[in-house]
């Protein structure tokens, strides 16, 4: 009698077994982008705590202790950083000037750059933010109805934001994300007197965090400047 043909088993992979394949890869894809989030969330918060409050703090303590403003005069105060001169105080200048005061400072990157931190954006990037005290005579606030008028306050001026970081930064501060009001605004938005609505009160940082098919992997994410306006 003829041998019957043993029949061959097509390789290959089942819908079942393709299906399975593709859950554990959106899982895998899922769960790096919940770490990614919670990785920066945890970097923003301890920028937030170690180096944004900690200048708050010391400059509270300036203030408190020597009963002016940073280098401003106390036999004749005006009430404004750098006695209103419009020039930013910063790196040894104003170092020296709260050391000079006993003012202790926050850690930042090392020492003589307390006024500094190094952080590493979205893209694993390093970025560095740099604080100054300033005065400005143009801080956005709100007059008769719903017009605004400029007032002179002394403020914070951070430098080398990202996007991510100055929305959580201004989520901490002012328990919301809005670029123009609230005490910690964009650098082009705190003189912003035009009435409400005009934008609109929602007003979120005008840059936003590149989709990955946007940048170059290799460069560092573009950054901003934010403001914030200090109690005294």
């Amino acid at each position: 009698m003829p041998i019957p043909h043993q029949r061959r088993r097509c390789a290959g992979f089942t819908i079942l077994e393709m299906s399975v394949v593709l859950v554990v890869i959106a899982l895998i894809i899922g769960a790096v982008s919940v770490g990614r989030d919670v990785y920066r969330s945890a970097v923003a918060e301890r920028i937030g705590t170690d180096f944004v409050q900690g200048w708050i703090i010391a400059y509270d303590r300036y203030t408190s202790q020597v009963g002016a403003v940073p280098n401003d005069s106390p036999s004749n105060p005006t009430g404004r950083i750098n006695g209103g001169t419009g020039n930013a105080l910063c790196d040894d200048d104003l170092r020296d000037e709260m050391l000079r005061r006993g003012i202790a400072l926050p850690q930042g990157r090392a020492e003589g750059f307390e006024n500094r931190y190094v952080y590493q954006d979205a893209n694993g990037s390093p970025q560095q933010l740099r604080v100054c005290l300033l005065n400005v005579n143009d801080w956005s606030e709100p007059s008769t109805g719903n017009s605004y008028a400029p007032r002179p306050r002394n403020v914070m001026r951070f430098e080398g934001l990202t996007a991510d970081l100055a929305h959580q930064i201004d989520l901490r501060i002012d328990g919301r994300i809005d670029a123009r009001f609230g005490r910690f605004r964009e650098d082009s938005r705190y003189d912003d007197t035009s009435p409400i609505g005009s934008p609109p009160a929602d007003n979120p940082w005008s840059e936003s965090e590149p989709t990955p098919s946007s940048y170059n992997r290799e460069e560092n994410i573009p950054t901003m400047v934010g403001y914030l306006k200090m109690n005294r």
